[in-house]
């Protein structure tokens, strides 16, 4: 396992569900001058996008981001993206919640299965990074903050070896390797099977700096080259033009990772039933687990760099719906198997009261002002609250 894989991960993810978020509040759009109250304008969507980003890439936040450290769990990690959506005005329901983590965990897989080399991870993050810019580019502050983390990524990411990509890349297929839900998108293009397994082309550039397969060569021990031998290899491959470029502007070429919802199309997610299987046998159990705590402090760093901005006044937030209907929505919610729900983890307040606290007061920054909550004790509510996700 590599301790720099989740700087990676978190990002990609962040960029997939930030163009999901875009191309919702797109198609859900009504010009200002017509809008009702509850209705989004283009001036909320600029809002919603902005307060995500600007919390996404707070500086304290990516410090502790980047430290080295080992993946935690879906659930856990579920669990920010969470608070990361509800950053701004903009509410989600549970049913949209989980469509909307779905479509990103499985885009992210899919760029990650087709990265032609280990290294070329880092040019699919620079292409999240570089749209997240277009989003962003009337406020140069957040821009700021976008291109920090740029830097950073190049510091950190640029120096390292073929085969610590090799395992970053192996670490994120390891995370991935159980999820197989079907998106409409990738059934359509025919690039997912109907089981939720992705296929993998046979055709295309290879890898920068290899060679079009289809021949052998055998040398001796001198190093001369005294033998070839050609063979067919099925495929239609072609050499690469070029290598992508890592400058902070400059022409990625690999085109993973890109904003596939750019044309207004609609998706959908469904669950295959070898994946309902899968999970049943799968669910994590809700039994006190040894990692619970660590969870626990992860939660609680993050978290803790996280800025998060709270509807001003009485203004609620606005509720977007990532399905095409009200009654789509509640029938996803109904439908979802209960070991997919963001049950996280079952906590005792009993132990490590300090560190109860200390996250009870970081969650509480992170409050969602939909509905008032029963008044209760830190410890209780910090319970209840770890119940529903």
């Amino acid at each position: 396992m590599s301790l720099r894989t989740l700087p990676l991960l978190f990002l990609n993810l962040g960029g997939e569900m930030l163009y999901i978020l875009d191309q919702r509040l797109r198609a859900q759009n009504i010009p200002a001058d017509k809008a009702r109250k509850d209705e989004w304008t283009e001036v909320d969507r600029k809002r919603v996008l902005n307060d995500i980003i600007s919390t996404m890439f707070n500086r304290k936040f990516m410090e502790e981001l980047f430290k080295p450290q080992e993946l935690y769990s879906k659930k856990a990690l579920r669990t920010v993206y969470d608070r990361l959506a509800h950053a701004s005005i903009m509410r989600l329901n549970q049913a949209s919640m989980d469509k909307l983590y779905d479509l990103m965990t499985m885009a992210f897989k899919y760029q990650i299965l087709l990265c032609p080399r280990p290294k070329d991870v880092l040019l699919i993050t620079f292409n999240h990074l570089d749209t997240i810019k277009g989003f962003i580019q009337d406020s140069p502050a957040i821009l700021h903050q976008v291109e920090e983390t740029f830097r950073q990524l190049t510091e950190i990411y640029g120096a390292l070896s073929a085969g610590e990509f090799q395992l970053i890349r192996q670490t994120l297929l390891i995370f991935f390797q159980d999820l197989h839900i079907r998106v409409s998108i990738f059934l359509k293009d025919r690039v997912q099977n109907s089981n939720g397994r992705f296929v993998l082309p046979v055709s295309g550039p290879v890898p920068w700096g290899t060679e079009v397969p289809g021949l052998i060569r055998t040398f001796n021990d001198k190093g001369k080259e005294v033998k070839k031998i050609e063979f067919k290899h099925g495929g239609h491959y072609v050499t690469a033009p070029k290598e992508g470029s890592f400058e902070l502007y400059g022409d990625r070429v690999l085109k993973l990772g890109t904003n596939m919802y750019s044309m207004n199309r609609p998706v959908e997610t469904h669950m295959s039933g070898a994946s309902r299987n899968l999970a049943s046998r799968t669910q994590e159990s809700i039994a006190p687990n040894p990692l619970a705590k660590e969870e626990l402090n992860f939660l609680a760093r993050l978290m803790g760099g996280m800025e998060i901005k709270k509807p001003s006044g009485p203004e609620p937030g606005f509720r977007l719906n990532l399905f095409t209907t009200d009654e789509e929505e509640e029938q996803a919610a109904l439908s979802r198997p209960e070991e997919l729900s963001s049950e996280v983890l079952n906590i005792q307040a009993t132990q490590d009261q300090q560190r109860n606290e200390e996250l009870a007061r970081i969650m509480g920054e992170f409050e969602v002002m939909d509905q008032p909550r029963q008044s209760a004790s830190k410890g209780d509510d910090l319970l209840a609250m770890m119940d529903e996700l």
